[in-house]
């Protein structure tokens, strides 16, 4: 490399460099890896191998499974192998495959959550219309967009960054590769760029919120005019929605909505909407939902009796 951008690899700080807390770290992030991986799989398999596949709705929650999955796999293998070296360190063409990793998953989850907010908006508030407007070839457009939208804000944000010169340090005060990280290491005045990342991931982040949040306000509204059973059932799709909404969305906003400004509590937060958010997703949906929990009784005794036989 010239001297404009010498560096070959980062250093990572990690979330602690106490042995006893690596240990500790490495423990609580398999149980996290395990559960998330084992709990989105098994919701897509479930939905797959059920007529559920035909409805929207789990259409969706198929896909945002597997986004999950994939998403898991970004940054908490890594945070498990690096918990058993002092030294973690994160080769430059690696670091920037993880950036592009987590924007690409985390875009299309973005995207996907808005699309099945717009799911839950025509089936409560245009009931007898929702078969026609959410119909296959619709369902299929929008998972398709989901995808090319995180492909495309990855691509932006892959192309921002690797342009930056990069000439030391080179340690970076993080589990992972990030976009304000890198920025507070790149040896031009980033100023001016460091409002490239809320004016880019920020506002996405924002405007997929306000989308949901005014699609939400639109369905309560609505409900006023159902029967009580029919707004619990409403309800409970609901609540299970906003909860995912709320868990990986607010916390990217924290991150992301503000210029280019490091914090120690960005760490703690990033484990949030990178690790936990996809893992509780699984059980989010399908605690509260009976199809689901129906769905699931119903292969797992399919497995018991093929296994009998």
């Amino acid at each position: 490399m010239d001297n404009a951008n010498n560096v070959t690899e980062f250093i990572l700080l990690g979330l602690s460099q106490n042995p006893k807390m690596q240990k500790i770290i490495f423990v609580v992030f398999l149980v996290v890896y395990i559960v998330s991986m084992v709990g989105n799989v098994f919701t897509m398999v479930t939905i797959i191998t059920s007529p559920l596949l035909g409805y929207p709705m789990y259409y969706f929650l198929a896909h945002l499974s597997f986004i999950d999955a994939c998403y898991s796999c970004v940054s908490t293998p890594k945070v498990i192998i690096d918990s058993f070296y002092e030294k973690k360190t994160s080769p430059f063409n690696e670091c920037m495959t993880q950036v592009f990793g987590e924007h690409i998953f985390g875009g299309a989850d973005v995207i996907l959550l808005t699309v099945m907010a717009y799911d839950r908006y025509v089936a409560i508030c245009k009931p007898l219309h929702y078969t026609t407007i959410m119909n296959r070839r619709l369902c299929g457009l929008l998972v398709g967009v989901a995808w090319v939208g995180g492909i495309i804000h990855s691509t932006i944000q892959l192309l921002f960054i690797i342009s930056l010169p990069f000439c030391g340090p080179n340690v970076i005060d993080h589990f992972m590769c990030d976009l304000n990280p890198l920025l507070y290491l790149a040896c031009t005045d980033t100023h001016i760029l460091g409002f490239f990342v809320p004016a880019n991931t920020g506002l996405i982040c924002l405007s997929n919120f306000l989308l949901l949040i005014g699609s939400y306000v639109i369905i309560l509204r609505s409900l006023r005019a159902h029967s009580l059973q029919a707004r619990r059932k409403a309800l409970s799709t609901c609540v299970s929605h906003i909860t995912a909404v709320i868990l990986f969305l607010v916390p990217c906003l924290f991150v992301y909505l503000r210029p280019t400004v490091t914090l120690p509590v960005d760490k703690a937060v990033s484990v949030f909407y990178t690790m936990i958010t996809p893992m509780l997703n699984p059980l989010i949906y399908t605690l509260r939902n009976d199809q689901m929990k129906s769905a699931i009784r119903k292969l797992c005794s399919r497995k018991v009796i093929s296994g009998d036989a």
